[in-house]
């Protein structure tokens, strides 16, 4: 099914006996899906299945929705966070290499991971399913002190010392229904399993909503601590690698595109930079561009007179070695970083007590 008509179904604003029929369809699946989610949760709860412990400190930074929350930038503002301590780290991700490290091309990479190693020179990338390998041959290999783990919230075979939950703040609880009728991989109250939250895109809605969310939250979970965000486009990274200034590019005609969860979130953010946006295309989740969308996305681009095509860091990660190496047209990507607006103090603080512990047990053991 096709994204943009799949969020628009479960959202309600299609009409009709056929949406009606499809939305029973996916509630009778969601409860099948909530029976094996509580079922799983509580023999971990229980302890009748076994949460895996390492020697190293597990910070898993995770999400409760499916789609775009901003995972990325925050694991990379940890990596940087930690370095800059001096603290070895290494990140743990799924994907489709197993135990694969990352400071290789990034062509050898996929999607998030090929960010966060180009982000993180400095901390091997782990690639692998099984996040108890890869946290395996992170400490064995590389001797990581510090493991974050990447879209780790529901992967709980790993013990974590830490869970950071990032919520976006336009979309905070996929329509307050469980997958496949609505966005949630969990249901909300498993936040209470989260020692920290970090809302995201917070500079996209009004300051009275910000604040029910978060009243909403600490209702949930009274001790969570809570930070708020932005996303702050830093440049525009053209093909052939030159950083373009903002400011540079208002006005410019641009047809933009993506492949990620939150598409309308990149499309308000282009326009809210003053670019004048002529057209857009987006691609469900983790599309695997081909040459067909590359010819296509030229054409359009031409047919519009837009003299920059635009799309995501995700996105280019995927794209570039697919695009014409000569064309009239100025390919390029957004670079942003994670901008805490609140919260960061509370934090930081809160990560450093969990690593010094971690450090004492390791120490005392």
């Amino acid at each position: 099914m096709n994204q943009l008509y799949y969020r628009e179904l479960i959202a309600g604003r299609v009409k009709g006996p056929g949406a009606a029929f499809l939305r029973l369809l996916l509630s009778l699946a969601a409860c099948l899906y909530l029976t094996v989610i509580a079922l799983r949760n509580f023999l971990y709860d229980a302890g009748l299945l076994k949460a895996h412990c390492v020697n190293a400190a597990v910070i898993s930074i995770g999400n409760i929705t499916a789609g775009g929350t901003g995972k990325t930038p925050l694991v990379i503002w940890l990596c940087n966070v930690l370095s800059k301590k001096g603290i070895s780290c290494a990140i743990l991700t799924r994907g489709y290499k197993s135990g694969q490290n990352s400071k290789l091309r990034t062509a050898n990479c996929i999607d998030e991971p090929a960010i966060i190693a180009q982000h993180c020179p400095q901390a091997p990338v782990v690639i692998d399913p099984d996040r108890v390998a890869g946290a395996a041959h992170a400490i064995e290999n590389f001797d990581a002190k510090v493991l974050i783990m990447d879209d780790g919230f529901q992967h709980r075979r790993l013990d974590r010392d830490l869970d950071i939950v990032t919520i976006d703040a336009t979309r905070p609880f996929g329509y307050g229904t469980l997958l496949p009728a609505g966005l949630l991989r969990e249901p909300v109250r498993s936040l209470k399993r989260a020692q920290a939250v970090v809302l995201t895109r917070c500079d996209q809605v009004a300051d009275a909503d910000l604040e029910q969310l978060q009243h909403q939250i600490n209702q949930l979970n009274p001790d969570i601590t809570i930070a708020t965000s932005a996303h702050r486009p830093v440049c525009v990274r053209t093909a052939q690698g030159t950083d373009v200034k903002l400011d540079e590019l208002k006005g410019s005609k641009v047809f933009a595109f993506c492949a990620i969860g939150n598409p309308d979130a990149f499309f308000d953010t282009l326009k809210a930079l003053g670019l004048n946006v002529l057209g857009s295309r987006s691609y469900n989740d983790h599309h695997h561009y081909g040459t067909g969308d590359v010819a296509y996305i030229c054409e359009t681009a031409r047919i519009i007179s837009a003299n920059l095509v635009l799309t995501t860091e995700k996105d280019w990660t995927k794209i570039s070695d697919l695009l014409p190496k000569t064309t009239d047209l100025t390919f390029a990507c957004l670079i942003i970083e994670l901008k805490f607006l609140t919260g960061q103090k509370n934090l930081r603080a809160l990560i450093q007590d969990t690593i010094t512990c971690k450090m004492s047990q390791r120490t005392e053991n």
